[in-house]
């Protein structure tokens, strides 16, 4: 057996814990009374796998686990995040991130599918994971059902499966040999140090977690059951069903209402109640009332939180692969409803008080109430308070950089509303918010959301454009007006289609700008101006469905396939667009974490800090955040920010 100390370890591991995984998260999930490492799989500097039977009373050898809490040894896995975690848990102390590297984060960063089978079925490793691994899980991992043939064990050990516990542990082993097979094949594509820094800057803010307030979550999760059954009452009584919330059964009730509705999708509702009287229409809402999911999160929070109150792995480094955007986990905090209660603190605190009575004589809708409350779930600990900070249209202002659209980074830098602004580039006539031919300004912000990448008529209609009013023969002129308003912005979209068609014919390297392609053994390369680069996997060129030459590429489509995906001029500056505004955050949040502020959460281009109170200002924060960057000194930005005891949307 290897003895040498190590320089990296590669590290795969198997658990047991009656937690569930997906529902709770790694943090709770190792926290558990039960949790267990079963199998310790590990290769020293590249060399062969050695697996440790712990579940047999194997040990880890000290050597190794010297490495595990030396900074300076290298730590990868994949999914790196679950083995920091559950190490933590098993050594009674926790590791820092800032030695963890992972496998699944360098994949993400070159395009490829996150979980280790589809990554390894991409590359065509000569080992790779081993298929029967899910059912291998499913009989050591989790918990079992008592029968009468297990002699009512919840947990099935080695020793009931003498033949699968030897498969568990070859299935172990493989997994280290295909992370390392993977470390093999994306060697001459690494992963750039500041990178990493982020990485472990997630890690850190995921492992301090964010707290939330029990008794709002408790008490919002007894009040919607309370209404879920009254509303179930008061539908059963109306319509004489025996599932008034089961779609067939109320279709056919409303038939013979004399309403023939093929969907009772939340669009076909609305819109059906337009027009209903009577108990079709008491129906109709009851329906809405039933089908809301505003408890949902709530009971999200109550399964995540730890003992402490805190709820941590809430974020996904890279979890938005193509661009390296974050994503939201467990909770789903990227989606959270926006609150627009002028009294929010007051339903705020009947809810936590459990007063429905009060929330149902004081506002329509209590299910509503419970949504916009979501957010303010989230609170900062004794003795300190939220500092909620984010950039101000960082996209819109990274697209006219990008351009070179002058006229809109002369309206930043003064400060104004780019709707208006906007409007009025596109109407010829001043327009103010609330003045002026205000009524231009709904008109350049949907504009602004649908048209900025390259987006036409449908774009607009998916943006909601005609429930706001607009008719269906004003969007075409819209559409136009945006782009003549915008020419550089437009010539931008057909200089990147331009390039990357050329770079992907002539697999040669090209600058534009700021940005760099290039094609190298089989990736399509975008170089940001951070120096970060946007990979897109196997690419070619096909023909539309308009029966031009178009770009296209292989990624991880719906369903979680493996599939060949077309692109385009416009789709590629929203790549980038948002590659270089997630760019901007990342290094935003480093400059934060420097100064010594604590990020909590982050969602979309907002940060959440957790600071003491009287300890900090509003304006030092908006500075930090809003610097440019030293790769784009140019670029105009803007952060504006709140103090507030809970979350919420200023």
């Amino acid at each position: 057996m290897m003895t040498s100390y190590p320089k990296r370890l590669f590290i795969d591991i198997e658990t047991f814990s009656s937690v569930d995984l997906m529902k709770s998260g790694v943090y709770k999930y190792a926290k558990c009374e039960d949790f267990s490492i079963l199998l310790f799989a590990y290769s020293v500097d590249g060399e062969a796998v050695e697996v440790v039977d712990l579940a047999n009373d194997e040990n880890i050898p000290t050597h190794i686990t010297q490495a595990l809490l030396d900074e300076n040894v290298e730590k990868w896995a994949f999914n790196a995040n679950f083995e920091r975690v559950c190490l933590s848990s098993y050594l009674g102390k926790t590791l820092s991130p800032d030695s963890w590297y992972c496998t699944m984060v360098w994949s993400a960063y070159l395009g490829l599918p996150l979980s280790l089978e589809g990554v390894g079925k991409v590359l065509g490793l000569d080992k790779q994971k081993l298929a029967e691994g899910k059912a291998l899980i499913r009989y050591f991992s989790i918990p079992c059902k008592p029968t009468k043939t297990n002699d009512g064990r919840t947990r099935n050990l080695p020793h009931h499966d003498p033949v699968k516990w030897e498969q568990f542990k070859a299935y172990n082993k493989r997994d280290v040999e295909t992370e390392l097979a993977i470390h093999g094949k994306l060697a001459p594509f690494p992963v750039p140090e500041m990178e990493w820094e982020h990485y472990h800057l997630d890690q850190q803010i995921n492992d301090r977690g964010i707290a939330l307030d029990p008794v709002l979550v408790n008490a919002a999760i007894r009040i919607d059951k309370k209404l879920k059954e009254e509303n179930m009452a008061k539908a059963k009584k109306l319509t004489g069903l025996e599932n008034p919330n089961s779609p067939m059964q109320l279709k056919a009730w409303l038939g013979e209402q004399g309403l023939a509705m093929e969907s009772l999708a939340k669009k076909h509702v609305e819109e059906a109640l337009e027009t209903a009287t009577g108990s079709v229409k008491e129906v109709l809402e009851l329906r809405q009332e039933l089908s809301k999911s505003s408890v949902k999160k709530y009971t999200a929070m109550e399964t995540v939180k730890g003992d402490d109150n805190r709820a941590r792995g809430l974020i996904q480094f890279y979890g938005a692969n193509r661009t390296g955007r974050y994503a939201g986990r467990l909770i789903q905090v990227q989606n959270l409803r926006r609150n627009s209660l002028p009294d929010l603190e007051l339903a705020r605190n009947l809810i936590r008080a459990g007063d429905l009575e009060s929330v149902a004589l004081l506002y329509d809708s209590p299910s509503d109430i419970l949504s916009q409350l979501i957010r303010t779930a989230f609170v900062p600990k004794a003795g300190h308070h939220f500092i909620v900070s984010d950039f101000s249209a960082i996209e819109a202002r990274v697209l006219s950089w990008l351009a070179g659209e002058q006229w809109r980074m002369d309206a930043f830098s003064r400060g104004e509303d780019i709707y208006c602004q906007s409007a009025s580039q596109m109407f010829g006539v001043p327009v103010e918010k609330n003045g002026v031919n205000g009524h231009l300004r709904q008109k350049g912000k949907i504009a602004e959301l649908a048209c900025g990448y390259n987006g036409s008529v449908g774009a607009l209609k998916a943006m909601g454009a005609t429930q706001m009013g607009l008719e269906e023969d004003e969007l075409q002129p819209i559409v136009d007006a945006w782009r003549d308003a915008n020419p550089n912005i437009v010539g931008l979209w057909w200089d990147i289609d331009r390039i990357t068609k050329n770079v992907i014919q002539t697999r040669t390297k090209q600058r534009f700008g700021c940005l760099i392609f290039s094609y190298e053994k089989g990736f399509l390369f975008i170089q940001l101006p951070s120096g970060r680069r946007l990979a897109y996997v196997k690419p070619r060129m096909g023909i539309n469905r308009f029966g031009g030459e178009s770009i296209t590429y292989e990624n991880v489509g719906l369903g979680r396939k493996w599939e060949r995906t077309e692109s385009y001029g416009g789709k590629l500056v929203e790549n980038i667009v948002q590659a270089i505004s997630r760019d901007i955050l990342a290094e935003a949040m480093l400059r934060l974490r420097d100064a010594g502020f604590q990020i909590v959460m982050h969602v979309h281009d907002e940060v959440v800090l957790e600071v003491p109170k009287h300890s900090a200002n509003v304006e030092e924060v908006n500075h930090l955040i809003g610097q440019s960057p030293k790769w784009a000194p140019d670029l105009q930005l803007d952060a504006e920010g709140f103090t507030c005891e809970f979350y919420q949307k200023d």
